[in-house]
């Protein structure tokens, strides 16, 4: 469906068309309509398919609606929760430019740099604010926000806010907002806990599931590399300088790790850049740029710095460890492949990610590709029988006359008696050489 025919309002549709859209995702054409409504709605969906820009248009329009009977200083109508800096950053972004032509003010909050600038702002007015839960809370507490007015309330990666121990705070910001309004959530999976807060939060909401909550994307090409853990990084190596990459985004499981990977990569003439969560804001706000941009070609992520980015056309996936989370497997990839391109995702597998492989494989339901021709190929060691035949458990068990060869003389192993003798024997042995 394209977006002419989703009843948009004509200055949102300039802001689409500058930005090159067109044809709406499926997530956009299910969710803008009954959202336009004012319905609430709960949207199961990875990241990838387009859905801030389902939640973002119908709420520029209530509020483009609403803006000429708003009297007096402009208050918050519109609050977005998001997990991370990045994807906060993100969603702030595509406010800005969705809303390019309307009169209203977007404002993204997070933690980890000066709360000056983003007080200075609140204090201007905002109509739409973006936050991270912890930053809101102590803005919350310090009583420069007041959610009194808030008629739009978007939940986004909810399942990622479970995962980083954010849900407690996001009850807490609830509390702060009116019972009567709008409610967004989505989420890629949907466990028992998410679901539960789900139910207490929406009022018969529309649902929508774009995507099965486990399946990847068919149009991903995917393989896995079965080599030794020593052996990674020469992988790795031997692909960016051989593959044809034009940008690839390599998944660390640890924030150590993502550094040590950068730095032996430079090691190797190669160069990328880290993102992860002991980075500046500033230090990955560079990198992501850089990134985007195509300055850099290679970027080392975690799983949770990498909510949030969003590149057209990235080429390439590399999941350098396997993620002890199958469902993870499917987000990472996910990043690669969008708008109906196709992408390529590379997994690398040591001997003890081997059951982490079998769970991935079976959460989507197929084998993945082996390449076996490579020039690091996993060095299968010797099989060890848990249980030897009894032949090499005789011939592994000492005799008797053996056990007492073995035991150390009454003086014990190191006495001065036994060294004496040892000495003894030695100025013999010099002799008998003369």
């Amino acid at each position: 469906m394209y977006f002419e025919n989703l009843n948009i309002i004509k200055p949102i549709q300039r802001a689409l068309k500058a930005q090159g859209y067109k044809e709406a995702t499926p997530i956009q054409a299910q969710s803008i309509p009954p959202l336009l409504t004012g319905a609430d709605l709960l949207g199961c969906a990875q990241t990838g398919t387009g859905k801030t820009a389902a939640f973002a248009i119908p709420i520029l329009q209530d509020l483009a609606a609403e803006q000429n009977k708003q009297k007096g200083a402009r208050q918050i109508k519109t609050l977005v929760l998001a997990p991370t800096r990045e994807l906060a950053i993100q969603i702030g972004e595509s406010f800005e430019a969705y809303g390019k032509h309307l009169d209203l003010r977007t404002l993204t909050i997070f933690g980890g740099v000066s709360q000056h600038p983003q007080t200075k702002s609140l204090k201007r007015g905002v109509d739409i604010l973006v936050a991270t839960p912890g930053r809101l809370l102590d803005l919350i507490n310090q009583k420069f926000i007041y959610l009194d007015h808030v008629d739009h309330f978007v939940l986004d990666e909810a399942d990622r806010m479970l995962d980083m121990g954010m849900l407690r705070d996001v009850r807490k910001i609830i509390k702060y907002i009116p019972e009567e309004r709008q409610t967004m959530f989505f989420s890629a999976t949907m466990p028992a806990e998410i679901a539960k807060l789900a139910d207490s939060i929406l009022d018969k909401p529309v649902k929508i599931e774009i995507t099965p909550e486990s399946s990847t994307v068919d149009i991903i090409e995917q393989s896995v590399y079965h080599v030794n853990k020593k052996n990674k990084i020469q992988l790795l190596a031997h692909l960016l300088k051989t593959q044809d990459f034009s940008s690839v985004l390599v998944f660390s499981r640890t924030k150590h790790g993502a550094d040590k990977i950068v730095k032996m990569l430079s090691r190797k003439g190669l160069e990328a850049q880290a993102i992860h969560g002991n980075k500046s804001q500033n230090a990955r706000q560079r990198a992501l740029g850089d990134f985007k941009s195509g300055k850099t070609r290679v970027l080392v992520a975690t799983d949770i710095a990498a909510r949030g980015i969003d590149v057209e056309e990235l080429a390439c996936v590399i999941n350098y460890d396997l993620p002890e989370v199958s469902e993870t497997y499917v987000h990472r990839i996910g990043r690669t492949g969008r708008a109906g391109l196709g992408g390529v995702a590379i997994a690398f597998c040591d001997d003890q990610e081997r059951p982490l492989l079998r769970q991935i494989q079976k959460l989507i339901k197929r084998s993945i590709k082996v390449v076996d021709e490579h020039p690091y190929p996993h060095v299968q060691l010797a099989a060890v029988p848990d249980v030897a035949p009894k032949q090499q458990q005789a011939a592994a068990k000492p005799s008797n006359q053996q056990r007492r060869n073995r035991r150390p003389s009454k003086g014990g192993y190191g006495s001065r008696k036994q060294g004496s003798n040892q000495k003894g024997s030695s100025q013999n042995r010099k002799r008998e050489t003369a």
